[in-house]
């Protein structure tokens, strides 16, 4: 997640897992049992959190916020910062020992959050707000979240729009402070940025990505109405917008991308070593992993999965050694589609063909059902094979399944069904969708995603493909390993970046050594792991756990395990570390082993 989804918020996504806090959250009064408080902190953070974070409300589906912006201001900031520790002393004042069993978990990962919080904010990761995935510059994006549907949803729109150069300058602001205090992005991927703003410095509003939204009002609205919501975007396109990228472009290429750093790893940067470390353990969930041994974690796993994929090799009968066999599923016209029309109906078709056999591994399914989408024109050319978006928390847009469609003769045909997997069901949907319909659980534990659990899930769920009847092809069976490849090599050159020094260079000639990914795929991926740097070693970390508590259950219950009810023990906490998890499986096992 995703995952990160990402392009919409990545500008928070150095962040920890819920939206800042603006206001100071009051404690209950001690007449008020201990359950009675808890709930009701959670309840008023909840609700402080969305007005204070407008842009993640729009992400779950709430669109109370849609008019405005979330203020970004260095001031508002502090103001979040200072607020956080108020609410972690309203958390203090309630009685643990009081609670349930339930409710002390639901406690502990309250404070587990607020505590993250508090030592990445030390860290100033605001400052490192943009990068070629996402940031102001594809800020339109959201409008793949809105549903202009009303004239309210467009006078929210327009709204918005007057409120963009505000939100620019705050950005500029903290472009300016990242150079003075050498919290830059390195250079290498903000050389991109220039050609994604390019996309929003159009010189009619009607060409901006902005204006998207009146170009097909719903039949609901009547003309006259759409005559005068127009008038008023274009206007505040014309007049608020377009100037407001303009001056930011002018800092950005004036004053930012020539103070960008020319090293690729977090650790040249202040305190940048013990960011990765926190990175390391937010990312992971675990503080007692260090950045060798993941690094060693890694090696192994590609040695393993290496000689799994030279079998495969020789039962398709392919003479010549594994690099080259790399280049044949690279440039072999065989295994691309030669239009994006042609690549989307492929990958609706796989997903339809994976749902039939859920049944089969799960015991509880999700209601909310999800679609498919191409993911938009200004980030596809920068962005990965796919994302997922969640469903609004309150079942009223579905969950999507974004697939890139930009160059078509570079996503091969072999990724599809493990992509499928891991991005919808049993991956990422399925396990987010279960989760956000838990009503007993507070909202913050249904909508968290810590990225040990949500990827470490969706890496899991792509070695399922066989007990649902894919991967039947050889090649296809490939792909699976390349993706779980893709992850093993990104324990190497995720560590290898940002605490043992390794070039960018260096960095994709390992992942091109080990993996049939094509060079796009591998550039990007390696840019992404710069700009963000420990997330991508969530989801290995976290397979290998679930992989391992499986191996645990099928060998202490024997005839008595049960897959679907090893699944659904796994999924039914929603999203929590990795440790919490481990807890809950083990229990199940020893219940049912008795």
């Amino acid at each position: 997640m995703p995952s990160h989804l990402r392009s919409i918020l990545s500008t928070l996504k150095l962040l920890p897992v819920v939206a800042l806090n603006l206001l100071s959250i009051p404690t209950g009064t001690t007449a008020e049992p201990a359950s009675t408080s808890l709930t009701a902190l959670f309840e008023r953070t909840w609700e402080a959190e969305l007005a204070a974070d407008p842009q993640s409300a729009t992400y779950l589906g709430d669109t109370r916020y849609n008019d405005r912006w979330t203020d970004l201001s260095i001031a508002a900031i502090d103001q979040r910062i200072a607020a956080d520790r108020a609410t972690l002393a309203s958390l203090k004042a309630i009685p643990r020992d009081a609670l349930t069993p339930a409710e002390q978990l639901d406690y502990d990962l309250f404070e587990r959050e607020y505590r993250q919080r508090l030592a990445t904010a030390s860290f100033k990761p605001w400052l490192y707000r943009i990068d070629h995935q996402g940031g102001i510059q594809t800020l339109s994006e959201i409008t793949e979240l809105l549903p202009f549907q009303s004239v309210k949803d467009y006078e929210d729109w327009i709204a918005r729009l007057n409120g963009i150069g505000t939100l620019i300058d705050q950005h500029i602001a903290l472009l300016d402070l990242a150079v003075r205090e050498g919290r830059t992005q390195p250079r290498v991927i903000m050389q991109r940025i220039p050609a994604q703003l390019a996309l929003q410095n159009v010189s009619k509003p009607e060409d901006s990505p902005f204006y998207a939204p009146f170009s097909r009002f719903p039949d609901q609205i009547d003309t006259a109405s759409r005559a005068r919501l127009t008038a008023a975007g274009l206007r505040a396109i014309e007049t608020v917008v377009l100037p407001a990228y303009r001056r930011f472009t002018t800092a950005f290429e004036q004053r930012y991308l020539p103070a960008t750093r020319d090293s690729v790893g977090i650790s040249a940067t202040p305190a940048g070593a013990d960011f990765y470390r926190e990175r390391i353990a937010y990312h992971t969930t675990s503080s007692a992993l260090t950045a060798e041994e993941i690094h060693a974690i890694g090696l192994s796993e590609v040695a393993r999965i290496r000689s799994e994929m030279l079998a495969i090799k020789d039962r398709v009968g392919f003479k010549g050694g594994l690099q080259e066999f790399f280049v044949f599923l690279r440039t072999d016209p065989q295994f691309y589609y030669p239009t994006p029309e042609a690549l989307f109906e492929a990958y609706q078709a796989v997903s339809k063909r994976i749902d039939p056999g859920l049944v089969k591994l799960f015991g509880k399914l999700p209601r909310t059902p999800y679609g498919v989408r191409a993911i938009p024109s200004t980030s596809a050319p920068n962005t990965t094979t796919a994302y997922y978006q969640p469903p609004a928390a309150d079942g009223t847009r579905p969950g999507f399944y974004y697939v890139n469609l930009y160059r078509p003769e570079v996503r091969p045909k072999y990724e599809m069904e493990v992509l499928s997997v891991h991005e919808a069901v049993p991956g990422h949907h399925l396990q987010i969708a279960l989760a956000m319909e838990q009503a007993s659980m507070p909202q913050f534990r249904r909508n968290a995603g810590y990225t040990a659990y949500v990827e470490g899930w969706a890496l899991y769920s792509e070695s399922l493909g066989e007990e649902l009847g894919l991967y039947q092809d050889p090649y296809s069976k490939f792909g699976q390993l390349t993706y779980d490849m893709w992850r093993a090599v990104r324990l190497v050159v995720d560590t290898g970046l940002h605490s043992k020094g390794w070039s960018r260079q260096q960095a994709i000639e390992f992942f091109k050594d080990n993996a049939a990914k094509t060079e796009a795929d591998i550039v990007n991926e390696i840019d992404r792991y710069i700009a963000w740097p420990g997330q991508a070693l969530a989801y290995k970390i976290g397979q290998l756990r679930i992989q391992a508590l499986r191996r645990e259950a099928e060998q202490q219950l024997g005839a008595r395990f049960d897959i679907r009810a090893f699944h659904d023990v796994v999924l039914e906490t929603g999203a929590v570390p990795l440790d919490v998890m481990e807890g809950k499986v083990r229990a199940w096992i020893a219940r049912k082993a008795r």
